[in-house]
């Protein structure tokens, strides 16, 4: 962070009944529509949802960092 930029980090679970990499992919897509300058997504948990005995969906916990702007609300 030379340049003395800001970074904000929130964590979003995405969802998919297909694979866990398309569930983050999911998140990060959702994200990228309303923030700007996204820079690191990172996978801190997986999980799957059962139904029935088989798997219904899965699931995955990413934390995403973006660059606030000036006058950004935090």
């Amino acid at each position: 962070m030379a340049d003395g930029s800001v970074y904000k980090t929130i964590t979003l679970v995405g969802t998919s009944p297909d694979s866990w990499e398309e569930a983050v992919q999911n998140a990060v897509n959702l994200a990228s529509q309303t923030l700007r300058d996204l820079r690191i997504a990172e996978v801190k948990e997986l999980d799957v949802r059962i139904e029935n005995g088989k798997i219904a969906e899965y699931r995955a916990k990413v934390k995403l960092s973006f660059k606030l702007e000036k006058g950004q609300p935090l």
